[in-house]
């Protein structure tokens, strides 16, 4: 077992609800405002159940990094869990994948808060973009005031969009409308899309394993990564299947699909007319911020952990005088903002969503290797991760 070096400021580290907001800020801010219209175009009314596959497999793989996490004490993901086993240059590979994986995520969530930012005052397209670019900016400053600033940020940011998100389902699942959720009538989906759906949609799950970045800024690291990375996967499960339902039902699938990147504000004016439009679109801003946050401040620490073992420049291992990763914090804010200007939201979604389905594929596989946690359990991960992205590819290359 690796013994952490570090020791941060334990009046300023996560604690379980910190963590746990950090999860759910990385998923549900990219997850179902970015998602969701992409997922009904491929599952129909099977959408919520690709959700809720999802959710299965990203629990089971939870298990797995959480358990890989505790047993080598030491941050790093996948990363590092390679670097334990001994594989080094494979290891070398997979972090700046997964870096620029993230970087192109965070530029996804910025899209998004652009998108609903412009929408509420029917603003031009550039008026989106300079949105995008300022929460970018904004939110790397956040994160160059430490951990306490960022953390705060995201308990508020988590608490109000899940009170919006599950209210504007709980509406609509009043207005119980099955035919509503029915993309094109008289041409039916199969039972099958469900599966295609669940590997497009996976990357709105990926936000949970930036807590094995984070886990030298936790307090009681092994207890609170063991707790807070279930939790927020379950909630985010369970709100990612009832908003599906919910707001489909409201808006209709034609409709959400129509208006990809602002349809839940669509639904928001269904159910309380302008109220509810707001109202969604403030959820929607609060949900892709806090996204970019969690994002931002979790990749910094990858970078800075790989830099710390030479795999990066050395640069990325430097920390202020608030004990901050700035120049990965910068690079990735950076990166990100020029990435802004190029994004197709359906075709960085379905990217997104292979690489991370064949990385937690790959930790399941080293849970199972190495015993950690229940490896029937990382089988299912195993199992799950694999079997989406091959029905992702198989969609994409018009087989299926």
């Amino acid at each position: 077992m690796t013994v952490r070096t570090s020791s941060p400021d334990q009046d300023n580290a996560l604690g379980p609800g910190g963590a746990w907001a950090m999860a759910v800020g990385g998923m549900i801010g990219g997850g179902i405002f970015s998602t969701m219209g992409v997922v009904i175009t491929v599952a129909g009314h099977w959408t919520w159940f690709s959700f809720l596959i999802g959710g299965l497999v990203a629990l089971a793989s939870g298990q797995s990094y959480s358990a890989l996490t505790r047993k080598f004490d030491k941050p790093g993901g996948s990363y590092a869990y390679l670097r334990e086993t001994g594989w080094k240059r494979l290891a070398r590979f997979v972090v700046w994948v997964l870096i620029l994986g993230y970087t192109l995520t965070v530029s996804v969530y910025a899209v998004t808060f652009g998108a609903y930012a412009a929408n509420v005052f029917d603003a031009p397209h550039w008026v989106a973009l300079l949105a995008a670019v300022g929460a970018i900016t904004v939110l790397a400053g956040v994160n160059l005031l430490g951990a306490a600033e960022a953390t705060l940020l995201e308990k508020v940011a988590v608490w109000g969009k899940l009170v919006i998100l599950l209210g504007l389902a709980g509406i609509g699942l009043w207005h119980w409308a099955p035919e509503q959720l029915v993309l094109q009538p008289g041409e039916p989906v199969g039972f099958g899309a469900a599966l295609v759906g669940m590997g497009v949609v996976f990357m709105a799950y990926e936000g949970f394993q930036l807590l094995s970045y984070d886990y030298d800024e936790m307090r009681d690291a092994p207890r609170t990564i063991s707790v807070a990375m279930p939790a927020a996967i379950i909630v985010t499960t369970l709100t990612y299947v009832v908003v599906a339902l919910g707001a489909t039902m409201l808006a209709g699938a034609p409709a959400i699909v129509d208006e990809a990147e602002v349809a839940l504000a669509l639904a928001g004016q269904e159910a309380l007319g302008l109220f509810g439009f707001v109202a969604v679109s403030i959820a929607a801003t609060f949900s892709a911020g806090s996204a970019i946050n969690a994002t931002v401040f979790a990749t910094a620490r990858l970078a800075e952990s790989a830099a710390q073992d030479g795999e990066l420049p050395g640069l990325f291992a430097s920390r202020d005088k608030r004990n901050v990763p700035w120049f990965g914090t910068l690079v990735i804010s950076g990166v990100a903002i020029a990435l802004v200007l190029l994004g197709n939201i359906a075709g960085l979604v379905e990217a997104a969503s292979f690489v991370f389905l064949l990385v937690f594929g790959l930790v399941n596989w080293l849970a199972i290797h190495h015993r950690a946690g229940r490896r029937w359990i990382a089988a299912v991960g195993l199992f799950g991760s694999l079997a989406g992205a091959t029905m992702l590819v198989l969609y994409l290359a018009g087989i299926v």
